[in-house]
């Protein structure tokens, strides 16, 4: 993904981004933050790696954490979500993971990722990921998948 177009894109756009992040720890925020003049498009993160976390930063339910999980489609929804209403952005993007080497299930393998997006427009999606590798092969692979998410937000 080429970073700096996709920030030239919402430059153009006069869109800002925010994130909101589990398994990858701030990745993306700091993949967007490593451009300079980054600050006109990207508006705030949250790295929230703990349920607590997502409930008190993001409104995250904890029916909805105890009822689907952490690693869920309807977590990344929720925090690209809380993300979007906590910010001033006009598109958040979100994930939740299992990045290993330990943590994983016979129905959440290491690997298995959720990548949230959603618009100030009222559009959001959600991508279920399952990446093959090691811990920071698969917070890269995150990463790249994120980024892609926020270039297609803009189409």
């Amino acid at each position: 993904m080429d970073v700096p177009a996709l920030l030239q894109r919402y430059r153009e756009l006069g869109w800002k981004i925010a994130t909101a992040e589990s398994c990858t720890g701030g990745l993306v925020a700091g993949t967007l933050t490593a451009i300079g003049g980054s600050s006109d498009v990207y508006d705030r993160g949250w790295v929230t790696y703990s349920n607590e976390a997502k409930r008190e930063q993001l409104g995250v339910t904890a029916m909805m954490l105890e009822a689907r999980g952490a690693v869920s489609g309807e977590v990344a929804e929720a925090m690209a979500k809380g993300a979007l209403h906590r910010s001033q952005a006009n598109v958040a993007v979100s994930v939740t993971g299992i990045a290993g080497p330990g943590g994983g299930s016979a129905d959440k393998p290491v690997g298995l990722v959720f990548i949230g997006l959603a618009r100030k427009d009222g559009w959001s999606q959600v991508e279920r990921c399952l990446f093959d590798g090691d811990r920071d092969s698969i917070r890269a692979q995150t990463v790249t998948r994120a980024l892609t998410h926020l270039h297609s937000a803009t189409v």
